[in-house]
This record gives structure tokens, sequence and C-alpha cells, in this order.
């Protein structure tokens, strides 16, 4: 009888402690570009049902309390000088570099925040079978430098949203950083990717050689 429950306890023992030297489920990852595209699942695209308003945002972004939602929360982030936050996190001053064109704003109005897979893509690549609280994680997700971007409205606007097949940044030596932020985003929501778009997504890793990806899937 002892003997069982020493058994026991032992065998609880060694389970906790397999559970505390275990890595996490979500661990981070860094992948070279040709690596990362290749783990992307395929898959056929469909818009039907599409709604932007699907996707609830900018909601009151990572802290709150501060007053700041999330497309101020990244204006702050990402600025390469930093704006003064005034009452009702207004913002003024500041600059900022838009990669995807290489111009410096020095005005937040200036800016759009770029979903770097614009919603209706991953509507179509697998965020319609989501329910509304995850679209809303999607649509703020800061918890990933690459997923949202602060750059020019001209240039956000231009890439509307199309995928790589269609759009890469005007600035020719911004496509490698584009691309493993892309896959890096696709890759932490478990989104899929079309013919096309793996095809552009190949071609890239071509030019692209000592691009390496870094992700962490979204919880």
């Amino acid at each position: 009888m002892v003997q069982n429950v020493l058994r026991r306890l032992c065998a609880a023992l060694l389970a906790i402690a397999a559970l505390a030297i275990a890595p996490p489920v979500h661990a981070a990852e860094t992948l070279p570009l040709a690596e990362a595209v290749g783990r992307l699942p395929l898959g056929a695209e469909s818009r039907d049902g599409y709604s932007r308003d699907k996707f609830r945002h900018w909601n009151a972004g990572d802290d709150p309390a501060d007053g700041c939602n999330t497309r101020a929360e990244v204006l702050i982030h990402e600025a390469v000088t930093p704006p003064t936050v005034g009452p009702g996190c207004r913002l003024t001053g500041g600059t900022w570099s838009s990669y995807y064109d290489n111009t410096v704003v020095t005005s937040a109005s200036g800016l759009d925040i770029d979903h770097m897979v614009p919603l209706a893509e991953a509507w179509d690549s697998g965020a319609s079978a989501w329910t509304a609280m995850r679209r809303e994680a999607y649509a703020n997700d800061q918890g990933q430098v690459a997923s949202l971007v602060a750059v020019t409205a001209r240039s956000n606007r231009s890439k509307a949203d199309q995928d790589p097949a269609q759009w890469l940044p005007p600035a020719a030596d911004a496509h490698c950083r584009y691309a493993a932020e892309w896959v890096a985003t696709k890759l932490r929501w478990n989104l899929t990717a079309d013919d096309a778009e793996l095809t552009a997504l190949e071609v890239l890793t071509g030019e692209c050689p000592l691009q390496n990806v870094e992700y962490e899937p979204a919880v």
C-alpha cells in the first residue's frame, strides 16, 4: 500500500518536473525565409461574407489605462523621434520612417497603420472561420512587431488588400524585409497562401538568401 502511494507520488513529481522543463507550446522561431515559406499551408481563397467591420479596430490597445488606442500605441512604439503625448493621447511632433517607400514622415496624420496581411486577405486565408474575438485580436495585434506597421498613407493605400503576387513595396530594398514580415504574420496566425502568392514568395526567397523570418504563434 505504502509502495503504491510512493510510486504515484514519484510519478506525479516527475510529471511536474517534465512540465517545468518542457519548451513553451508557443515558442518563437527563427527560420530562413525559404524554410518559412515552405511551412505556409496551401489553400484556396474565398472572400464570401467579408466585411471590414468583422475585424474590430482600433481597440484600447495593450494598455487600456494609457488612454491610447492601438493605432496611437503603434505610432508611439515605431517613432524614430518620440512624439509628445498630450491629453486624449493626442500626438504632436515626432518623426517616423516609412520603410515601404523610404520616406521620413513628420506628422502622425500622414501615416496609416498597415495590417501586414490585410484584413481582407486574412479573411480569405482562414480568418472567416474565426470568432469575432480572435479577429479583433488579429486586427489589433501588437504581440509581434511585424503584424502592424506605420507607413505613409500613400503606400498603404497603393497596397490595399493585395498579396505579394500583386504588390510589393516601391522601395526595392524593402522587398526582403516585407516578404519576411508577410510570412511571419501568416505563420503566426496559421493563415494559408494561394498558388500565385506562394510562387511570388518563392521567387523572393531566391532574391533574399540571407533573410530570416521570426515569428511566434498567436495564442
